[in-house]
């Protein structure tokens, strides 16, 4: 069983169709949450979505552009959220609406956990790479799960630690490990588990172009360009 991995892709159509299209044939495509925020495409990006019957849980940004809820954002992340919430029609409000904050999935035998930032924090957490073992440690270890899936960082992570395996593919929409090709990964399920990140070049200028042509901060279509 293949399974493809994304996060984060922050209503960036042009990074989630190039996404898509590199993708081989998978089984399924789990999303870690934070479909929409920042960019400009939130409807888009979720029809596309649901066209591929993605599973997919909730992030912070999709909450905060349900809720208009703000708090702890910085200021750009806040007008965009706002932004997007003024954007959303009513069919995608209702999707993003009943995403779980976390998913349980069984496949190919092995028990797979997906959220969004971490599980003690579902939404607000973050969990980077160089996190020290025993603070991962102490996320993971009372999750009755093979494959931990995060999001949130927008960087790639696989960690090994107390016999579970943690995954970030990264962000498909704003990448932020200094490359700003989208970024994904494959999840390949058999006698054993096998992950593979895969990043993949897509032209950002359409997506920045229209980031300003909205209106919103120029940093949000800047950073496209060098993954920060």
């Amino acid at each position: 069983m293949r399974i493809g991995l994304i996060a984060d892709v922050h209503s960036n159509l042009q990074a989630f169709r190039a996404v898509l299209e590199d993708m081989p044939k998978l089984d399924r495509i789990i999303c870690a949450g934070d479909l929409v925020g920042y960019a400009t495409e939130p409807n888009e990006v979720v029809n596309l979505a649901k066209s591929k019957r993605l599973l997919a849980v909730m992030g912070n940004h999709d909450y905060a552009a349900l809720t208009r809820d703000v708090r702890g954002f910085n200021p750009i992340a806040a007008e965009a959220a706002v932004w997007t919430a003024d954007k959303l029609t009513p069919e995608n409000v209702k999707f993003l609406s009943n995403l779980p904050d976390r998913l349980e999935l069984k496949l190919g035998g092995y028990r797979i956990y997906v959220v969004h930032g971490s599980p003690r924090d579902p939404l607000g957490e973050y969990v980077f790479p160089e996190i020290p073992n025993h603070e991962l440690a102490r996320i993971v270890q009372d999750l009755d799960a093979d494959v931990i899936v995060l999001g949130h960082t927008h960087v790639p992570m696989k960690r090994m630690i107390l016999g579970k395996l943690v995954i970030n593919p990264g962000g498909v929409g704003q990448p932020r490990d200094r490359d700003p090709r989208a970024s994904y990964a494959i999840l390949t399920i058999g006698k054993k588990i096998e992950v593979d990140h895969r990043r993949v070049e897509y032209d950002p200028k359409k997506t920045a172009e229209k980031i300003k042509a909205a209106g919103l901060p120029e940093e949000l279509a800047a950073r496209l360009f060098f993954g920060w």
